[in-house]
C-alpha cells in the first residue's frame, strides 16, 4: 500500500460518523484524509506540498517501492512530486525550502 508502505505513515482510525468510504493515515504532523468518490478524476496540477527531513531518502524509498520521483529543479531547494496509485499528484519539498516571491 502506498501510503503505509512506500511513505511509512500509519492508518489511523477514520470516525464512523462520517460514514461512507475512506482511510485516513498520520506520520508524525501530517495527517492525510483519502475519501471515495464516484467518477473521481485526479488534478493534474492541484497538489499538496509536504516537506520531509530526508527528501533524497524518501525518494529512493518510493522507487524501491516502483514508484516514480519526479525531481523539480525549477524553483530553489530540493523537491519532487511522484503520483499515489489513485492519480492524486503529491510533493515533497526538503524542510527549509525556500518559495520563490510568486509563490508565497
Amino acid at each position: 500500500m502506498f501510503y503505509r508502505d512506500a511513505l511509512g505513515l500509519m492508518e489511523i482510525p477514520r470516525p464512523e460518523e462520517l460514514g461512507g468510504a475512506g482511510v485516513w493515515f498520520r506520520g508524525g504532523d501530517l495527517e492525510i484524509h483519502l475519501g471515495v468518490e464516484e467518477g473521481f478524476r485526479p488534478a493534474k496540477k492541484a497538489h499538496p506540498g509536504i516537506e520531509v527531513d530526508d527528501v533524497g531518502a524518501l525518494a529512493g524509498r518510493l522507487i524501491a517501492h516502483g514508484f516514480e520521483a519526479r525531481w523539480d529543479h525549477r524553483l530553489p531547494g530540493r523537491r519532487f512530486s511522484t503520483d499515489d496509485p489513485f492519480g492524486n499528484r503529491l510533493e515533497f519539498l526538503a524542510v527549509g525550502h525556500q518559495q520563490s516571491p510568486e509563490s508565497g
